[in-house]
C-alpha cells in the first residue's frame, strides 16, 4: 500500500487537495467553492436523516449492515497501522517510543490523542539531538 493512500483514508487530505485544487482555478471563492461542493451534501443529509437515526438504528438488516460495515474499517485501520509501523519504526528509539505509546494508551484510559502526538514528537526530537 502506498502511503498517499493510507494518508487519503482521513478526511484532512481530502479538504487540502479539494480546496488547493479550487484554488487554483479561482483563488480563494474557489477553494471555498470546491470545499463546500465536497462537503456540504454530506452535512445537510446527516442533519436531514438525525430525526429518523434512532428509528433506522432498531432495523435488523440496518444493525447488522452496521456491524459488518464497524468490522471493516477497523480491519482498514489496522492495516493501515501496521503499514504505518513498518515504516516509522525503522531502530530502537522509534521502537521504545511505540512500545510507551502503546502501553500508555492501554493503561491511562483518559489520556488524549493531542497529548500523546505533542509528548511523542518532543520525545523524539530530543532523542534525535542526543544522538547527533
Amino acid at each position: 500500500m502506498d502511503s498517499v493512500a493510507v494518508a487519503m483514508i482521513t478526511p484532512g487530505p481530502v479538504v487540502i487537495t479539494v480546496g488547493f485544487i479550487g484554488y487554483l482555478v479561482n483563488g480563494f471563492l474557489g477553494a471555498l467553492v470546491a470545499a463546500l461542493a465536497t462537503f456540504l451534501p454530506c452535512y445537510l443529509f446527516t442533519i436531514a436523516m438525525a430525526p429518523s437515526f434512532k428509528k433506522i438504528a432498531q432495523n435488523k438488516p440496518v444493525k447488522a449492515f452496521v456491524e459488518g460495515i464497524t468490522a471493516a474499517v477497523i480491519d482498514a485501520l489496522v492495516g493501515s497501522v501496521i503499514v504505518i509501523a513498518k515504516r516509522s519504526i525503522i531502530d530502537i528509539p522509534t521502537a521504545l517510543i511505540a512500545i510507551v505509546t502503546i502501553f500508555s494508551l492501554i493503561y491511562i484510559k483518559k489520556i488524549q490523542e493531542p497529548y500523546i502526538i505533542v509528548t511523542t514528537a518532543i520525545l523524539g526530537m530530543i532523542i534525535k539531538l542526543m544522538l547527533i
